[in-house]
């Protein structure tokens, strides 16, 4: 994994944490073992909408409960084909390693992205 999911905490009690890029499926393995809440964003290279959705999902990691995650799908098929990504950028929250949410109809909001992990962290 590159990047860091963890560092000094903010006033609001959350730590200053960016997305994690997972390149091989084992990247994956050991994000789900040290995290049991996770934001998966599957994109592609050349997406524009994926692009668009990079500095969101780093205010949705600096503010949201869990970790959150992007997956380059035609680096790692194996993990876009078992989540069944047909489009990208394709959203998936992970909770105890199962799919709680889904996100697959193009740009999301934080606040929607943030509701979504908020109400999976209190169940």
């Amino acid at each position: 994994m590159t990047e860091t999911t963890a560092s000094e905490p903010t006033d609001d009690g959350h730590a200053s944490r960016k997305p994690v890029q997972l390149n091989d499926p084992s990247d994956y393995e050991e994000l789900l073992e040290t995290r049991d809440l996770v934001l998966l964003e599957f994109v592609t290279s050349g997406c524009g909408i994926c692009a668009s959705m990079e500095p969101v999902l780093g205010g949705v990691a600096r503010s949201a409960p869990g970790a959150v995650a992007v997956v380059n799908a035609g680096l790692v098929p194996d993990l876009a084909a078992e989540f069944n990504v047909q489009s990208v950028p394709t959203l998936v929250v992970l909770k105890d390693g199962a799919e709680v949410a889904r996100f697959d109809d193009g740009f999301q909001s934080a606040e929607t992205l943030v509701d979504a992990l908020e109400t999976h962290a209190a169940q």
